[in-house]
């Protein structure tokens, strides 16, 4: 895996604790990256599994890519709906 930090990315939100605030989404070859939940772009700080994002990748204080800028992708775009 190339890690362009500036690069959008797309994955699966695969796992959220609401509780403590962490998270993991994993990109479709695989690759997994945590998240804190002030990652979530709109705000909310809650976000589903299950949930399909675009996100950035940055270093963390860890020593290891984390994702952030969580964006949920809006599924009803394109749908051809009138």
């Amino acid at each position: 895996m190339s890690i362009q930090p500036t690069q959008t990315r797309r994955g699966i939100v695969t796992a959220f604790d609401e509780p403590v605030g962490l998270g993991t989404v994993t990109e479709p070859d695989g690759s997994a990256h945590p998240f804190h939940c002030t990652a979530v772009a709109d705000g909310s700080r809650d976000i589903a599994p299950g949930t399909a994002v675009t996100f950035r990748l940055v270093a963390s204080r860890a020593g290891r890519f984390e994702a952030t800028d969580l964006l949920a992708e809006d599924r009803s775009a394109g749908s051809g709906a009138a």
